[in-house]
């Protein structure tokens, strides 16, 4: 059976040092020199991140806004369009070998899809897929439509935006936790989706710490992609973290 090691990170992560991590395991994943498949779990200091589809249109605060707000704009390679990570959001970053799980991208999306699908069961809330939006949804599943997002029936909880490079993943998934990431989705329009109203667990009257969710996404991990779940020691980052996963993975 395929196992996936998580590794909870303590603390705010600047954007740049938690890309970097990433991209190194990746290329350590590629090379051969880590034999793990990991998911890193964190939250991230603010930022805006412009996937390759990003549209100019999707960042609607001008720079003074952002500026008074702390929030900086990070070009990065993976699919979508923009999205803001922040303090009280649950960042995911798997790094995975689909050549041990399965060679296809849109299998791989639905099951981050359902991996957080099942977590937020698991803590007490129905979420469900949008057929045309990548990412998790909650409120009314019938729905679905252009007014269903307009009026708010139908609220994202959950962004998701991913890059492979030789069947590697990293990016990875957002999940809104508290409510203080949504002043700062005003900035933008989220994932590039006109109309759609992002929303959080305390928003939706199922507050949960972080550790709690943490926790739900390990079992959302193992269920969704049928797999055994090892939960490492959490860690702790500076500015700019070196990571050594065998170490970590041995303690």
């Amino acid at each position: 059976m395929n196992s996936i090691h998580v590794i909870p990170v303590e603390g705010l992560v600047p954007y740049a040092a938690g890309l970097a991590w990433q991209r190194d395991l990746a290329r350590a994943k590629i090379a051969g020199g880590l034999q793990e498949d990991l998911v890193l779990l964190l939250e991230h200091e603010p930022v805006l991140t412009l996937g390759r589809g990003a549209r100019a249109t999707s960042v609607v605060a001008p720079q003074e806004i952002r500026d008074v707000a702390g929030v900086e704009i990070v070009e990065v390679e993976r699919g979508g369009d923009v999205t803001y990570h922040g303090p009280g959001q649950l960042v995911g970053y798997p790094i995975l070998d689909l050549n041990r799980w399965k060679r296809d991208l849109h299998w791989y999306l639905r099951q981050l899809e359902q991996t957080l699908i099942d977590a937020l069961h698991g803590v007490g809330l129905r979420a469900f897929r949008y057929p045309q939006y990548t990412g998790v949804w909650v409120g009314d599943e019938s729905a679905r439509s252009a007014a269903g997002l307009a009026d708010g029936r139908v609220r994202k909880i959950a962004s998701i935006g991913v890059h492979v490079s030789r069947w590697v993943t990293w990016h990875g998934f957002a999940l809104n936790v508290t409510d203080e990431p949504l002043r700062n989705f005003g900035l933008i329009v989220p994932c590039g989706i006109d109309s759609v109203r992002m929303t959080t667990l305390e928003s939706e009257g199922v507050p949960h710490g972080l550790e709690a969710v943490r926790s739900a996404v390990g079992f959302g991990l193992g269920r969704a992609f049928g797999c055994s779940v090892h939960v490492a020691p959490s860690v702790r980052v500076g500015e700019h973290p070196i990571f050594d996963a065998a170490t970590v993975l041995s303690t």
